[in-house]
């Protein structure tokens, strides 16, 4: 890769920890107490777009009140998971060691700030990040550029000086139209989503390694 980038803005889920099939369960979990099914294809969707999971409950009609409501219980749910299941990905911590020392670094993600805390609760990672945006930090959530333009923003640094590393589809989007270029790397969870766009596509965290 040519030795212009001096900065990386990593994605959270899927990236640097394993929640998006929590997240997914959580959201299924809630909606099944209405009644309904989430089933993955419908959620992949939505995810790609940016939209969220209770829209299934809007298609049924169910009142706003009881949708909210319904959000609530799955927060609960997600953060009972953030604490009980191992969400961890092997060798990031490592990793971030030895990129920090070319690089500076941030986080941009679409978690709310209570459950990235929860989630980075003592893991050590966020030692190696400059600043952290989360969804309350900006008004448009991926696909929209704003995150990462927040983020370069934030850097005080032009485009082509960052890369971005993703795992979805609407990242690479973001990522794409704040015109960064896009490292996407490869999570069971997000597979069947389309990366045609990423300028490079990898197996797995480690390989940041030899290709930054």
């Amino acid at each position: 890769m040519k030795n212009l980038k001096n900065y990386i803005l990593f994605d959270n889920d899927g990236i640097l920890v394993e929640t998006e099939k929590w997240y997914f369960e959580a959201n299924k979990k809630s909606l099944a107490l209405l009644g309904l099914n989430l089933d993955m294809d419908f959620y992949q969707n939505i995810m790609i777009k940016g939209g969220s999971a209770f829209e299934l409950a809007q298609l049924h009609n169910i009142k706003n009140n009881i949708i909210e409501k319904h959000r609530r219980i799955r927060d609960n749910y997600y953060q009972e998971f953030l604490q009980t299941k191992d969400i961890t990905i092997p060798n990031v911590k490592k990793v971030l060691k030895e990129l920090s020392k070319k690089y500076k670094m941030a986080i941009v993600t679409t978690s709310r700030r209570v459950d990235f805390e929860l989630i980075h609760n003592n893991r050590g990672l966020i030692d190696f990040m400059d600043f952290v945006l989360c969804v309350e930090d900006y008004t448009k959530a991926k696909p929209h550029p704003e995150p990462y333009l927040k983020g370069l923003e934030k850097f005080g640094a032009k485009d082509y000086e960052a890369i971005v590393i993703e795992d979805s589809q609407r990242g690479l989007e973001s990522a794409k139209n704040a015109n960064i270029d896009c490292i996407v790397i490869k999570n069971e969870f997000t597979s069947k989503q389309d990366f045609k766009k990423a300028d490079y596509f990898i197996n797995s965290f480690e390989e940041l390694k030899t290709l930054l």
